[in-house]
């Protein structure tokens, strides 16, 4: 049964997921935390951190990973397919329909009007994430690596994958007796 589910909750979550990685992240964490109760809120935030640090779609990196230690190596595969397998079938389903209907006023609405609702569901897992970061670890520290990163991004132009391992090392120099 645990296969069943494990298919189920990547499945459903990439097959409303539209748009990628960033709508289908909070998803799954709806899937894996709060349905299945696989992992807590602050084990998916960092490997939602880990799975950014990485090359690759982030949602084969975390599939992959949760499929494992849920599972084992067929729980792995099965979730890494539920993840690409909805794309997948999309791709090869609509593809005659591209060149046809790409130019259509009601296809542009629909994807118009799904942009909002991803928006709101990354904004409630930021907030979620600022919660469990914050019980955690403390303002202090919140305040440092929240300034720190918008700082070295913003006014210095750092890339973001520098400042993430960057703040990988401070969290382990820092923050390992937490």
């Amino acid at each position: 049964m645990i296969y069943l589910h494990i298919f189920w909750a990547f499945f459903v979550a990439n097959l409303l997921g539209y748009g990628g990685g960033p709508s289908t992240i909070p998803l799954i964490q709806n899937e894996v935390v709060q349905h299945y109760g696989w992992m807590t809120n602050k084990e998916f935030g960092d490997l939602l951190a880990m799975a950014n640090v990485l090359p690759g779609p982030i949602a084969t990196k975390m599939g992959g990973y949760i499929g494992y230690e849920v599972g084992g190596v067929f729980g792995s595969i099965l979730a890494l397919f539920a993840t690409i397998g909805p794309s997948a079938i999309a791709v090869i389903l609509l593809f005659a329909f591209q060149s046809r209907f790409k130019d259509a006023l009601q296809i542009k609405w629909m994807t118009r009007s799904v942009q909002p609702v991803i928006a709101i569901l990354l904004a409630v897992l930021a907030y979620q994430f600022l919660l469990s970061a914050f019980e955690s670890m403390g303002w202090l520290h919140l305040i440092l690596l929240a300034a720190g990163s918008y700082v070295a991004m913003e006014k210095i132009k750092i890339h973001p994958a520098v400042v993430i391992v960057a703040s990988l090392f401070y969290g382990g120099i820092f923050l390992s007796h937490i």
